[in-house]
């Protein structure tokens, strides 16, 4: 997949006049790449507001950088070859020492790259579909293998083994297993803790494919689940089939969150949704923009983001059900396609 970086460099360079800065210097690797097409753990890049970049990195990535449509030179200290007084600095990404060690005249900014990056274009969307695709198949091939006596970090093996033998770069980010009790964390760790008949298991997992990320939570039940066990599983799809609806260009992002987190506070159950009910993904699995009660800003056309709302009750076990969508004009397009009824095993 080929990118014009050239026009993502262009529209970056019309934002910095209202920032009041001549250039930003990009230190972020993600932004890095997103802006040039150069991967690297040690890269920046000078965009100026009159459209002209320079990029710097080290001796093992110049020979990649000096292929792309940016200049290119290799530099030792990558982000003082390319100082220029008066330019802004990427605040969340450069070191207090770093940035005292270029000196005065550089101007702290917050998200500008990442609030640019938060609209795709329809081959990044492409790319976060695909890694969706893979990521719905991978469950569809690992389901049918889940069993009492299985641990959590087996599950989790298995999971992310098939991601990779689909085509996946890697896991989108560390898999999460929680079965029973430790359902009721939202990001527990795998452990050998057993499956066992009559646990509700959640299973938060993604592909990552060329760089672009896949976010999907399934929960299902080993054996025929208990009552209480389907009342909660029912009342969190309700909420995110409520979180989907309400997704649209011009929804605010607190707008997405209540239309979910009502559906759960009305149920009595709202001290047990304790997370956001959603992030972006692109080429990091947790990006703008962010869902939450506290959010602001609202949603643009074709911005691919979670819903995932969850109700975890201590001691006892929690559901979370979670897709990937994009935003459309139209109604949001869903990514993820696993079927969200409770799959009991």
């Amino acid at each position: 997949m080929t990118f014009d970086y050239a026009a993502r460099r262009e529209r970056l360079a019309r934002l910095l006049p209202a920032h009041e800065v001549h250039a930003l210097l990009v230190t972020s690797p993600v932004n890095v790449r997103y802006l040039t097409g150069l991967a690297s753990s040690n890269a920046a890049v000078l965009v100026r507001a009159d459209g002209t970049a320079l990029l710097a990195t080290d001796n093992r990535y110049i020979g990649a950088a000096r292929e792309l449509d940016v200049p290119s030179v290799e530099a030792a200290d990558v982000a003082g070859r390319l100082k220029e007084p008066g330019a802004g600095i990427e605040a969340a990404s450069m070191s207090v020492a770093a940035y005292h060690r270029l000196g005065e005249g550089l101007v702290p900014l917050g998200p500008v790259v990442e609030l640019l990056r938060a609209v795709k274009d329809e081959g990044e969307l492409e790319l976060i579909r695909t890694a969706c695709e893979i990521t719905d198949r991978a469950f569809a091939d690992v389901a049918p293998k889940i069993a009492p006596g299985m641990t959590e970090r087996e599950l989790a093996g298995l999971l992310d083994r098939r991601m990779t033998e689909l085509g996946a770069d890697k896991p989108a980010f560390d898999t999460i297993v929680a079965a029973g009790e430790n359902g009721a964390v939202p990001h527990h760790a795998p452990t050998a803790r057993e499956l066992r008949a009559g646990d509700l298991v959640t299973m938060d997992f993604g592909a990552r494919y060329q760089g672009y990320h896949a976010d999907m939570t399934r929960t299902v039940s080993l054996g025929p689940p208990a009552a209480w066990q389907r009342e909660v599983y029912e009342l969190v799809a309700a909420a995110q089939r409520a979180g989907r609806h309400a997704l649209a260009p011009g929804a605010s992002a607190g707008e997405v969150d209540a239309a979910a987190r009502s559906v759960i506070e009305d149920a009595g159950h709202g001290t047990h949704f304790r997370h956001g009910l959603g992030h972006g993904v692109g080429l990091e699995i947790h990006e703008e923009p962010f869902l939450g009660p506290s959010r602001t800003g609202r949603l643009e056309d074709r911005v691919p983001i979670t819903v995932e709302p969850g109700v975890y009750l201590p001691g006892r076990g929690g559901v979370r059900i979670e897709d990937t969508l994009v935003t459309r004009e139209g109604g949001p397009e869903l990514f993820t396609k696993t079927t969200k009824e409770l799959l009991v095993l």
